[in-house]
């Protein structure tokens, strides 16, 4: 399990890039020692030796979850509500 470290969040130039296969993913929203989180929860290619399993899972809390939606609707050029 991971959470996004802002500090060191960057944006970073990459030579090759692909586009990834869709994967079955969840998310669940929990709150632990009164704080919110929503974590995000990826199960990998149907074809994997334990179907079913968590592959990756990401989290974030609000200030976290605040810079990503900015930094989203930037990079796609979305109108904000």
């Amino acid at each position: 399990m991971a959470q996004i470290n802002l500090e060191n969040f960057k944006r970073f130039e990459k030579e090759r890039n692909t586009v990834h296969n869709k994967v079955a993913a969840t998310y669940s929203v929990f709150e632990m020692h009164g704080e919110k989180y929503f974590q995000i929860d990826s199960y990998g290619n149907s074809d994997r030796e334990i179907p079913g399993k968590i592959s990756q899972s990401f989290q974030m809390d609000k200030k976290t979850a605040e810079y990503l939606v900015n930094l989203i609707t930037k990079e796609f050029n979305l109108k904000q509500r």
